[in-house]
């Protein structure tokens, strides 16, 4: 994950007592020129699974860079976000958003 952005650690459980940030992120691979998009609640784990094969939906555009996230408080939301960015309007809205970022990955 070399030059990629460090997501922030949750806040201590006493925090609002919440235990856990919920994490929707998304990956660039070069290799397929493609994202992917995705949730998790350890995003610094999950980003390395990502790139050493043992998810199957990415094992072949490793490596993996990632290049977006957004950190919620809510797990519904976040999965809500996840679902939006996934749909049409999700993906102009990525466009838009990420126009700079994926000419410099690419």
């Amino acid at each position: 994950m070399e030059g990629s952005p460090s997501p922030p650690k949750a806040g201590p459980p006493g925090a609002g007592g919440r235990k856990f940030m919920y994490y929707v992120y998304i990956l660039y691979s070069k290799k397929l020129r493609c994202r992917y998009i995705g949730f998790s609640t350890n995003l610094r784990q999950r980003v390395i699974e990502h790139n050493s094969g043992k998810c199957v939906s990415t094992s072949k555009g490793i490596p993996w860079k990632l290049i977006y996230y957004q950190c919620f408080l809510s797990e519904i939301d976040a999965r809500a976000e996840e679902k939006f960015l996934k749909t049409g309007k999700g993906r102009e809205r990525m466009k838009i958003l990420l126009a700079n970022t994926i000419g410099r990955v690419a």
